[in-house]
């Protein structure tokens, strides 16, 4: 009998399951057992082939060769996975094998991954596929329990293929299109583009807006205050200032009545669990962190600690199924600040509604939860204990009782004009005494939406004292409380991720909008932070604090794409149709002879179009070899000089960060110049020659012992951490 090979997305997943499915040969790219062979990808180790596959025509980018419509998209080999692949290859082919379990992750990029793998090796062999959402070595054993047939996973390789080739189709020749008309490098893609124009639009608001003054009327009383409100439109705000400079001297020295007082039990339901992006818009609120900093760490959390579900999902939502399971995973969190409330809502009995488990709103994957693993907090790491204590805390608020208060609406009479207070008295806390704990890790950044909402309200909720029904009160104070109105916030990578996943303020179609919000909005929980850090590595937009500006680059991109490509209408209705795909009810065919002709279109509309481009970028310095001006570039290795001109293609390297380190400060040291004219250079004021400081560098290993190299190195690597947290430290002090 022969073996079942295993295929993995990643090598920390692939080395687990080996674990619990008792394989512990170690072979090239994989992990044999008696019974099982586990093998992974890195990511992809396929992808469509590039445009210069499919001819030399398409060698040298120009209007003539657009568009790109090949007949039948190919299939590549990556060179920088070569090795992995050829190692999965071998064993796909291998006698050995008698068929494949899919274990990628469960998702329309996972199938991608492993049926472009089978298709490039010419596998044919029975398939089954692995469906798991956690790590745990139970869900892994009750995977392979309930394997199911890679058959019933084909409509979705259709939608996931579909996906990538209207992508290719439409992104590369608008690119294309782009780069050749203006001669400049620009890129344009159904979620980049308008992603990136909601940053440029909301910039153009702020730019546009007008401040206008405001006044309001404040009374204090003795323990409260209350703000005066127009009868009629119930605004707290005055636009005319002699208007209110009336009222104050009219109302001044005057006595108040309590006129109407309102007392209502109010209730606040649970929040919903986390799916990624509400969890990636809360760590950048309370931590600063980056999308991908937060979903780099979720990965760890989920392969590595085996702590958390999987990551990528939409879903904020259980299903039916995992509900046995809760009790064990409020046991397995039973430690710390979380034993208390975790045994509590054990001994109450674990109760579960409609805005925890819903299986209508559950498709690849539920809502992100702890696993049952048992967990040891001093393990982890600093960035990870805040991470996982978002999704702990809102793990026991969801599953916690609600937050009752009353609210006491207060209205005084003082002479012709209402004055209103609110008060709130806090009957039960529920799980707002969970969600609003303790934070692990120490403070938190200040949640500037917050904040911001909370000054702009007119009415600030406040504790009020005994009050009756008219009741006569001697004003403290009666002044005149003066403001501007706010332009509209810049984005932050919260409220952009929040933008994304509603964008309705920008769709004007409902039923496309309606499937944007079924499907999560414009790009996936998965693809967003990477999306985000393309369009800064672009030179688009950059981060300034935690706010969001669009460069130069950026606002004249979005002048010069094609009016489909700015809205998120254009993912609204391809999601549609793939969603129609992945259910059978559309045949993919058809949808990519759609694409080929709008793709066709939209170059079309590149090349008559009457706009120009202006680099912001340009230098003074010329190009040796064409005379035109050279622009400087932020590249992959450091700063560069590269011609304006792509068809001469010159290139000077301006600078880069080295891996070595400063002997002053033990920061890593930037090379500047070329040639002998190459220096080592330092904030702190170091500089040294590039070729005698390696020198020395070379000398001093060579003097030093093996054990006294290792623990010179050792070193290095922790003053540079050391100065790398306290840098990061100072920059957040800085930032309050």
């Amino acid at each position: 009998m022969g073996k079942i090979l295993v295929l993995a997305e990643k090598p920390s997943v692939g080395r687990e399951l080996a674990r619990v499915l008792g394989c512990t040969q170690s072979r090239e790219g994989c992990i044999a057992g008696s019974r099982y062979i586990v093998t992974w990808a890195l990511g992809h180790l396929v992808t469509l082939a590039e445009p210069e596959h499919y001819g030399p025509q398409y060698k040298t980018w120009s209007m003539e060769t657009l568009p790109m419509l090949p007949e039948r998209m190919e299939l590549v080999v990556i060179p920088e996975t070569a090795r992995q692949y050829k190692a999965v290859k071998t064993l796909l082919s291998s006698p050995e094998v008698d068929s494949l379990v899919i274990a990628t992750d469960a998702g329309r990029e996972g199938e991608l991954v492993a049926r472009w793998i089978l298709q490039k090796a010419g596998f044919h062999k029975p398939v089954q596929r692995l469906w798991i959402s956690s790590q745990t070595d139970k869900s892994i054993r009750d995977g392979f329990a309930a394997l199911k047939s890679a058959r019933e996973y084909d409509n979705l390789y259709a939608s996931a293929l579909s996906r990538a080739e209207a992508d290719w189709y439409v992104g590369l020749n608008v690119t294309r299109a782009l780069t050749c008309r203006f001669n400049a490098q620009l890129s344009a893609g159904r979620v980049q583009t308008p992603t990136l124009a909601m940053i440029v639009r909301r910039e153009e608001e702020i730019r546009k807006f007008v401040p206008k003054d405001y006044y309001c009327l404040q009374a204090q009383f003795e323990g409260f205050t209350a703000l005066r409100r127009d009868p009629a439109s119930q605004q707290t705000r005055l636009f005319e200032k002699a208007r209110a400079e009336e009222l104050l001297a009219k109302l001044s020295g005057k006595t108040a009545a309590v006129s109407e007082l309102r007392k209502e039990a109010k209730r606040e339901s649970p929040p919903l669990l986390y799916d990624l992006t509400e969890l990636q818009r809360d760590a950048n609120r309370k931590y600063g962190y980056t999308a991908k900093q937060t979903l780099n760490l979720m990965q760890g959390l989920y392969e590595v600690r085996k702590l958390l579900t999987y990551p990528r999902t939409d879903a904020r939502y259980l299903s039916s199924d995992i509900v046995p399971s809760l009790p064990e995973r409020l046991r397995s969190i039973a430690v710390g600040d979380y034993a208390a409330p975790s045994r509590e809502i054990l001994q109450r009995g674990v109760k579960v509604g409609k805005r925890i488990v819903d299986d209508a709103k559950v498709t690849d994957h539920h809502a992100i939860i702890p696993t049952e693993q048992p967990v040891n907090l001093s393990v982890l790491t600093f960035d990870e204990k805040r991470i996982y204590d978002l999704v702990v805390r809102r793990f026991l608020a969801a599953l916690s009782q609600d937050h009752l208060y009353e609210q006491c609406t207060v209205k005084l009479q003082i002479g012709s004009e209402v004055f209103t207070a609110k008060g709130k008295t806090i009957q039960q806390a529920g799980w707002k005494r969970i969600a609003q704990g303790t934070q692990l890790g120490g403070e938190t950044l200040e949640d500037e939406e917050g904040s911001r909402e909370a000054k702009d309200q007119d009415m600030i909720s406040q504790s009020l004292p005994a009050l009756q029904q008219g009741q006569s009160l001697k004003p403290l104070a009666l002044k005149i409380l003066n403001g501007k109105t706010k332009p509209p916030a810049r984005f932050t990578e919260a409220t952009l991720l929040s933008a994304m996943e509603h964008p309705g303020q920008w769709i004007d179609d409902s039923s496309l909008l309606e499937v944007l919000e079924s499907k999560g909005g414009i790009g996936t929980p998965a693809t967003r932070a990477d999306i985000i850090e393309k369009m800064f590595a672009a030179n688009y937009a950059e981060r300034r604090g935690k706010e969001i500006f669009p460069l130069s680059k950026g606002i004249q991109l979005i002048q010069l794409v094609p009016e489909e490509l700015r809205s998120p209408e254009l993912t609204g209705k391809w999601e549609e149709r793939l969603l129609a795909i992945s259910k059978g009810k559309e045949q993919r065919q058809k949808f990519i002879q759609e694409i080929k002709a709008f793709a066709g279109k939209l170059v079309s509309q590149v090349a008559a179009s009457g706009e120009t481009y202006r680099h912001d970028n340009l230098t003074r310095t010329r190009c040796p070899l064409c005379d035109k001006f050279l622009l400087e570039i932020n590249g992959k290795k450091g700063k560069m000089l590269v011609c304006q001109d792509r068809q001469c293609g010159y290139k000077q390297n301006l600078a880069f960060i080295s891996n070595a380190r400063c002997p002053q400060c033990h920061k890593k040291l930037e090379v500047v110049g070329e040639g002998e004219k190459r220096l080592y250079t330092c904030k702190c004021g170091f500089r040294e020659k590039y070729e005698r400081f390696n020198q020395d560098l070379q000398a001093r290993k060579s003097n030093m012992g093996k054990q006294e190299l290792q623990t010179y190195m050792n070193q290095q690597n922790q003053e540079a951490a050391v100065e790398s947290a306290f840098a990061l430290a100072w920059k957040k002090l800085q930032e309050k």
